[in-house]
């Protein structure tokens, strides 16, 4: 079982179209604080990222934003963190999340959250961490990406011994579990 301290989620800026995206990122905050478990997030205040933050904090939750300098001070930053980091640029931004984590998750979100699962994705599969990857499929959100990683799979472009170890959580409750290899 993988002991987690902070988990690294990776969502969208945007609520979405669908209500449920925010309403599982609300529900994933909580029971992360419930479970004495921070978040470790890209610090904005809007979204979905906003929301799984605020309600991990209203929970009593521990959150680290990690904010690139050229939004620090900016609208979009979230005010009521329990901790700010403030990088360089984007590069040192995702390599402070990583640091910082035991695992990752992706809720629904843009091309940003997706770059940012598939670089895990892909330093898990060059050995460069073991932290498990776990994808958020709320109402079959990332479903495509699924069923293109299966693709790729059977056309042999992810190979024997290059296998991409992510887990697929079907609902909030599920992800804890997964993340814990249980």
């Amino acid at each position: 079982m993988t002991e987690l301290r902070k988990i690294c989620v990776y969502c969208g800026s945007s609520p979405g179209a669908n209500p449920n995206y925010l309403t599982a990122a609300q529900d994933f905050g909580r029971i992360c604080a419930q479970n004495n478990i921070g978040i470790v997030y890209g610090g904005a205040n809007i979204g979905i990222m906003g929301e799984v933050a605020s309600a991990t904090l209203e929970a009593g939750g521990h959150v680290t934003g990690v904010l690139p300098k050229f939004w620090y001070k900016s609208t979009l930053m979230h005010d009521g963190l329990s901790e700010l980091i403030i990088t360089e640029n984007m590069h040192e931004r995702k390599q402070t999340m990583h640091d910082l984590s035991d695992g990752f998750v992706a809720l629904p979100g843009g091309i940003g959250t997706l770059e940012e699962l598939v670089e895990m994705m892909t330093w898990s599969q060059l050995n460069l961490h073991t932290k498990p990857i776990v994808i958020a499929n709320i109402d079959k959100f990332w479903q495509p990406l699924i069923f293109l990683l299966e693709h790729m799979t059977a056309d042999e472009f992810i190979r024997d011994g290059l296998k991409v170890p992510f887990q697929v959580a079907d609902t909030v409750e599920d992800i804890l579990p997964k993340l814990q290899g249980i």
